[in-house]
């Protein structure tokens, strides 16, 4: 072989043939671990490529082809081949054809997914860990609040973390991710504090504990900012297994807030006091300051260890850059159209699948109260510990579509979910002859309570509670004063409990396919932004549920609010339907995948 042209390339003598090879497919370098092997990437994690490297093999050879290559071969030899077209080479692999992914590259992208887990994890134990104190503590430290007032505080969360999503996501859209994160987590940490130093002002005490509850869920906003991370970190065959590990996070985090809040209650209501930093730790403050340290913690292992990564719907690496590669150049995988009309769909379905959520949780003690005779008491305890079943349920049902997903779709599941839910809600329609208990004390006109404004965003066991807790001796049954109850047959126990599984198993369903399809309907284009609205939707939708069992299950009993339940989830399913060609990945309907694949 004799040695000739720019850059020492070989080629052959002439009238020899060339020998027809195929370039070999791309490695993930220290894919087996430890072994410290290599495997092709399509056969590597989650089949990354797919069946589409064969065309892309063609594609780049035909590109590769110049007009000296005809020369070349009319006169016998091997065409040579310029340091420059080497050197373009290695540029445009490095821009994402086929990039290797290391061993060190792969464990530090899942070590900053790990860290959103945490994260969100942080934002639910946020919410749930004072719920069950909140309004013995605000009795305590200002005697002027009233029930309506505890409405106000227990939205607050809500409203902000609905006003917070948008602008977290926006702002993780422009710059490293990890500035919104610990911006956000650091007021979360300040707010629990103010929260546990609510005693202190002399006065407005109630101003400032809505005030807390207000920027912890304004915190709670960089929710957006872990679930577009998430997406544009892993591929399309990794996200629906993320994102149901995201939303196990989020269940468990759910779960264990009033476990952590139970534990605390040992510490008593009067604790202990530092009176040189005036703060008292007690059962009421000693739950969020735990939650401030974890605050602390999330935000030293984001220094620590969060890295910005991004790869593309195929698995490849791309620049971590959110909006746009180095030197100003788009990149390629990220060109073409987002399906708005699928983005406004999804949104809408989340809304309803939240919305439909809260009204069950909300709904559970008054309903149980009404129809069994509880007490507020057991009402509260016993359905403590359905919920709590209800969360291990979704926890496993999380693990369990990840794998279900991967044969039948996220679209058919999402499907099947909505139909569970429907299923459970028509089952607690009124069917029976039997009529609940009649609560007949304190009957005042025989009207129906007038709700204000401020109490219909209140859980409204938590209102009931507040009326009754007046009382020494508390009347069981369903009050006269809810006129429906005179003429309404009651929902049999068999048949709440029946509702509950079915519920419990279509909602975490429904969530998880909600996000999954919504990030790869965005596919590689910055994700915060949209997030941010999905995450705010699903916010309105805990503010609304109350509102409407304060107003429509009140009023009108559980046979119109559960058919007016059904009504919204057949709508949804309609929806679905008219949509459901067109919720399919970006890099699908961009023909750069096929849907197989995905």
């Amino acid at each position: 072989m004799e040695r000739g042209g720019v850059g020492g390339a070989r080629r052959r003598p002439a009238g020899t043939q060339r020998e027809a090879t195929l370039p070999a497919p791309p490695l993930a370098v220290g894919a087996l671990g430890s072994g410290g092997g290599t495997r092709p990437l399509a056969a590597g994690r989650e089949g990354r490529v797919g069946g589409s490297r064969r065309s892309r093999r063609s594609r780049r050879r035909g590109a590769r082809k110049r007009p000296e290559l005809g020369m070349a071969a009319a006169e016998g030899r091997e065409p040579l081949l310029r340091a420059g077209e080497e050197e373009q080479e290695r540029q445009q692999q490095q821009q994402g054809r086929d990039v290797v992914e290391t061993e060190e590259h792969y464990k530090s992208r899942w070590r900053s997914i790990w860290i959103m887990y945490l994260t969100m994890f942080l934002s639910s134990v946020g919410f749930s860990i004072v719920i069950m104190s909140v309004w013995p503590y605000l009795q305590k430290i200002d005697p002027t609040a009233d029930a309506s007032f505890l409405g106000w505080i227990i939205a607050s969360y809500s409203i902000g973390q609905m006003v917070a999503s948008p602008l977290f996501g926006l702002w993780s859209n422009y710059r490293p991710r990890r500035e919104p994160l610990v911006v956000s987590t650091a007021i979360s940490v300040a707010a629990n504090c103010l929260y546990a130093y609510v005693h202190l002002p002399h006065s407005h005490n109630k101003y400032y504990m809505l005030t807390a509850r207000a920027l912890v869920g304004f915190g709670a906003g960089n929710v957006a900012v872990v679930r577009s991370y998430i997406a544009g970190a892993t591929s399309l065959t990794e996200r629906t297994s993320a994102m149901a590990n995201t939303s196990a996070c989020q269940a468990v985090g759910f779960i264990l807030g009033p476990v952590f809040q139970t534990c605390f209650t040992l510490i008593g209501e009067e604790g202990i006091t530092w009176k040189s930093i005036h703060l008292q730790l007690n059962m009421y403050t000693a739950p969020v300051l735990f939650g401030a340290l974890l605050g602390i913690i999330n935000i030293i292992l984001t220094f620590a260890i969060f890295r910005e990564h991004r790869v593309d719907d195929m698995g490849r690496q791309c620049n971590s850059i959110n909006f746009e590669r180095e030197g100003g150049v788009l990149d390629q995988d990220a060109e073409g159209n987002i399906d708005h009309v699928a983005v406004v769909a999804v949104n809408f379905l989340f809304f309803v699948i939240l919305f439909v959520f809260a009204v069950f949780e909300t709904i559970a003690t008054p309903l149980t109260m009404d129809m069994y005779s509880w007490t507020r008491e057991k009402a509260v305890f016993y359905n403590g510990i359905i919920l709590s079943a209800i969360g291990v349920e979704s926890v496993i049902v999380f693990m369990v579509v990840k794998t279900l997903s991967k044969k039948t779709g996220e679209r058919a599941i999402l499907h099947g979910g909505l139909l569970i839910i429907l299923i459970g809600f028509f089952i607690l329609l009124p069917w029976g002859k039997k009529l609940p208990n009649i609560q007949w004390q304190e009957i005042k006109n025989n009207s129906v309570p007038q709700t204000t404004p401020s109490e219909m965003v209140m859980p409204f066991w938590s209102f009931r509670a507040m009326q009754l807790s007046s009382n020494h001796s508390e009347p069981a049954g369903c009050p006269i004063t809810q006129s429906w109850c005179l003429n309404t047959p009651m929902i049999y126990l068999a048949q709440y409990i029946s509702s509950d599984i079915l519920i419990g198993l279509g909602y975490p369903v429904c969530n998880v396919m909600s996000y999954t399809l919504y990030s790869k309907i965005l596919g590689p284009k910055p994700q915060g932004v949209y997030m941010g609205w999905l995450t705010a939707s699903g916010s309105g939708a805990r503010i609304l549920g109350p509102v409407f069992v304060s107003q429509i299950y009140t009023h009108l009993g559980p046979r119109w609010a559960f058919s007016l339940i059904c009504g919204v989830v057949v709508l949804s399913l309609l929806v679905l339907e008219i949509v459901y060609k067109r919720l399919i990945a970006f890099s699908v309907r961009h023909g750069r995948m096929q849907e197989e694949s995905c």
